[in-house]
């Protein structure tokens, strides 16, 4: 734990407005990730409806990733010109034509437009939260802050799934994007009404061109820690999730039916836990959260990529734990690295971080991709050489989140 941390442990409680604020960057952060989720119920009715292959459907869901992996550069230059609230109103609103697109699109075609646009607008959403996160919450609070934060992701995760289902059952294909439309246009409007402006950074900012301000944040060797750490907890988080339904199928012995049911009592378990570990880091240290958080996650995922057939209630413990060391992680993560760019770069920094993490989990997924093996039978091999390559990537972010603890604090 950093000295100045140490002396940071009084946990300062949010103010009404504060405690606004963060509801409503969670409530932009749940739509985001909830556009996303929606997609994959979805899979089978695209299938048939827009008479697609496989290969097409895993393009449309790949085109967000990498539409928001492009969008985190091209906007970096331009990220802390604005009033904050300003400049999300407007990334919003394109996220918004996103997806209204997406659900008036008739074909294939106008489709994966649409899910491009959505993805080039939604995809650094996040990064503009942790800039106003970082602008309005002092250090010592923002562990609370992303741990609320954190949340969002995993009530999409439990709620993307059935409501997809639902509407797209009940109405059509469509309406999961109607719905996400018109709440997103309501959380606009409240945007406007009663966020106010957040300018302060603006002042502090030189007058360099776009490409000068992206590459003065990309050398500067203090800024090069924070994308280093975070690209290998990104890689660590989310190498193992792209075969997580076929290990516990094929390899645990979990059936088709009983599946929903881990990922919903893992994902209450980590919107749960988000919230209780964030206020942990703020007590008792954010880098003593990650590490504590680290170590145990090491520990349940050699365990677990090392099972045979098991009984639920052993998977449903190990995917609970995974749950809450990945909110621990993550929490005490963005709230360390919300520390590492001066006021005036925020927004370009949060902006290439963003990149980053979506370019790092392509690569994650990749990299496993390459090294997962699966029999004619659908059992899933190689798993426990997977589990190591994350612990190893677990145990190089320990140290290097260690470097991120030690710096100058903003």
């Amino acid at each position: 734990m950093s000295k100045q941390e140490k002396s940071n442990q009084t946990l300062i409680p949010f103010n009404s407005y504060q405690k606004f604020v963060i509801v409503l960057l969670t409530f932009f952060q749940f739509t985001i990730m909830l556009n996303f989720m929606v997609i994959s119920p979805l899979g089978a009715i695209l299938l048939s409806v827009l008479k697609i292959t496989p290969s097409q459907f895993g393009f449309v869901v790949s085109c967000y990733a990498l539409s928001a992996a492009v969008s985190g550069i091209l906007i970096a230059g331009f990220a802390d010109r604005f009033d904050r609230k300003k400049f999300l109103l407007l990334i919003y609103g394109g996220f918004l034509v996103g997806t209204l697109m997406c659900a008036l699109a008739p074909s294939y075609g106008l489709f994966v437009i649409a899910r491009c646009i959505t993805g080039l607008f939604g995809g650094v959403i996040g990064a503009i939260n942790l800039s106003i996160i970082t602008d309005i919450f002092p250090l010592q609070s923002r562990g609370s802050a992303m741990g609320i934060l954190s949340s969002a992701n995993s009530a999409a995760m439990v709620l993307g799934i059935p409501i997809g289902i639902v509407l797209a059952t009940k109405l059509n294909w469509h309406a999961p994007f109607f719905l996400i439309t018109f709440i997103g246009l309501v959380a606009g409007i409240v945007t406007i009404i009663f966020l106010k402006p957040i300018s302060g950074h603006k002042d502090l900012v030189k007058q360099d061109n776009p490409i000068g301000q992206v590459l003065k944040t990309v050398v500067n060797p203090r800024y090069l820690v924070g994308f280093s750490a975070i690209i290998f907890v990104t890689i660590g988080a989310f190498m193992l999730q792209p075969f997580s339904s076929a290990f516990m199928v094929n390899n645990l012995g979990v059936s088709l039916n009983t599946l929903p049911l881990v990922f919903l009592i893992s994902g209450i378990v980590a919107m749960i836990a988000g919230p209780l570990l964030g206020r942990f880091a703020d007590l008792f240290g954010k880098y003593r959260l990650f590490f504590i958080a680290s170590i145990v996650s090491a520990g349940v995922i050699i365990w677990y990529t090392g099972l045979g057939s098991s009984p639920l209630w052993l998977v449903l413990l190990l995917n609970c734990l995974m749950a809450i060391t990945n909110s621990g992680r993550m929490s005490a993560t963005m709230a360390l690295i919300s520390a590492v760019p001066a006021p005036q770069d925020r927004g370009s920094y949060n902006s290439l971080s963003s990149s980053m993490q979506q370019l790092a989990g392509a690569i994650a997924a990749w990299v496993a991709g390459l090294v997962i093996v699966q029999s004619s039978t659908g059992q899933i091999f190689n798993i426990n050489i997977l589990g190591w390559v994350v612990v190893m990537a677990t145990i190089l972010t320990i140290v290097l989140m260690d470097r991120v603890n030690n710096l100058e604090k903003y």
